[in-house]
């Protein structure tokens, strides 16, 4: 069997496994996987620009931000029904960021990178202060709708969206839009000399992973039910979603998937051990030596095991 053919193999496991778990764990486990699930969303979001293009991002909790807070304010505020509200949310983000952040894209490497993180934090600090009778100030908003009863249910809506999500982001990168972007993350030069606009394909990269951002933020804010500035503007935030990739793999939808669960179980796992903020210093530590043995992840790691694997029965 090819390497293609056990990625299928490798997607259809994961996907059985994640419909079948709420029949083996409690709703504790379940939480804790609904959290990984939308961690997984925003990191395949992320992965989009920064993972195929080369330009690294650490403005992505604006995007994330943006959409909780307008699907908040317009259910909180204005009395707007979820299913409206979530919509309007992504449209948004996107509108949003293209006006924020998108005349960064024509900033190359370290520079890019500075000016999004600056618009990140700028945001931390003005959504406090600048009408808080609509952003709630530090407290937030609260009492949001929900979308679903129980643990359970919950959990499958998660796993259906990240999966959906997944789908299409997989499709997208199989097309020649896709195959363009992966160009220009190798080498942008060559093609902008190949007569492509890759200030065009930057920003039709951005439109889809803000869109994917808005989608995955509105539904988790309805999920947690509350929003603060701290949850979601915070440098934790941009800190979970890299890290997911990096150890799952970059330029994968798998990748970045396996990276979320990793994480958020390895940190739950290091609780109560280490119920501080010290469990991330050993995280951290784990986290540096998958990278330092395998830079391209996990997904590399397992490739390489498919490929042992298939050498040692040949």
């Amino acid at each position: 069997m090819n390497l293609r053919l056990h990625h299928f193999i490798l997607w259809a496991a994961f996907v059985a496994l994640m419909f079948l778990m709420p029949q083996f764990v409690g709703n504790g486990t379940l939480r804790t996987m609904i959290f990984a699930c939308y961690l997984a969303i925003f990191a395949i979001s992320w992965d989009i620009l920064s993972g195929r293009t080369g330009y690294i991002s650490f403005g992505h909790p604006f995007l994330v931000g943006i959409g909780a807070y307008t699907t908040a304010i317009l259910t909180r505020r204005y009395g707007f029904p979820v299913e409206a509200s979530i919509p309007i949310a992504v449209l948004v983000t996107m509108v949003g960021g293209l006006i924020v952040l998108l005349p960064a894209l024509r900033i190359k490497g370290s520079y890019f990178a500075l000016v999004t993180l600056a618009v990140m934090e700028l945001m931390y600090q003005l959504v406090p202060v600048v009408r808080p009778d609509l952003t709630g100030g530090t407290r937030g908003i609260s009492r949001l709708p929900a979308l679903t009863r129980g643990a359970e249910n919950g959990y499958y809506l998660a796993v259906g969206l990240m999966l959906v999500i997944a789908l299409m982001a997989w499709l997208l990168m199989r097309t020649r839009l896709g195959t363009a972007l992966w160009a220009i993350g190798m080498n942008e030069e060559s093609v902008r000399g190949s007569g492509l606009s890759t200030t065009r394909l930057k920003s039709f990269a951005f439109l889809v992973s803000a869109a994917v951002a808005g989608l995955g933020c509105a539904f988790y804010a309805h999920y947690l039910g509350t929003i603060t500035p701290r949850a979601f503007f915070d440098i934790n935030v941009l800190f979970q979603i890299i890290v997911a990739v990096l150890i799952g793999g970059a330029g994968t939808i798998l990748g970045p998937i396996i990276g979320a669960f990793f994480m958020v179980f390895l940190l739950e796992w290091l609780r109560p051990f280490l119920p501080g903020q010290e469990r991330f210093f050993v995280y951290g530590a784990i986290a540096l030596l998958i990278y330092m043995y395998q830079p391209k992840g996990i997904m590399a790691i397992i490739d390489s095991g498919i490929a042992w694997a298939r050498g040692a029965r040949t």
